[in-house]
């Protein structure tokens, strides 16, 4: 992995399509992590951060911490299934997407707002079940640092 003097950890990248978030380690190194689809915890990417960081454009791009979060929850809401809180509100965010689908329109201003929200909380509450199981990728502060 090549020493990148400017870049600015967190960082947080769509790499064709998948969120990928660049970290500190303690001791001063960089780890990256890639959502699962399967289980929408994180995987080791640190074998792409070479490729991403140098081939920034077009199907890798940078993402805002807000962007990031939107991506996961979006990606989670739409692979995953599952019963509980998280959802249910993945349900909710479905139901007003598949209205505005429905009368041929895009979402308002308010359902955007509303999802956004809605995919804040959710990630906070997907991002801490995953550190209490052990994932080490886990950061529910990413949502809070946004909203």
């Amino acid at each position: 992995m090549t020493d990148m003097p400017d870049l600015e950890l967190p960082a947080y990248f769509s790499y064709y399509r998948s969120p990928v978030k660049m970290v500190s380690t303690p001791d001063g190194g960089l780890v990256a992590w890639r959502l699962s689809i399967e289980t929408g915890g994180w995987e080791p990417a640190t074998d792409l951060v070479d490729e991403i960081l140098f081939a920034v454009g077009g199907e890798i791009s940078v993402l805002t911490a807000d962007q990031f979060v939107q991506r996961t929850e979006y990606r989670r809401g739409r692979y995953l299934q599952g019963d509980g809180p998280v959802f249910a509100l993945y349900e909710t965010v479905k139901a007003i997407a598949d209205a505005a689908d429905a009368e041929r329109r895009r979402l308002t201003i308010e359902e955007t707002a509303l999802i956004k929200g809605i995919h804040r909380r959710t990630f906070v509450i997907f991002e801490e079940q995953l550190q209490q199981a052990g994932d080490p990728g886990a950061d529910p502060t990413i949502a809070t640092a946004v909203s």
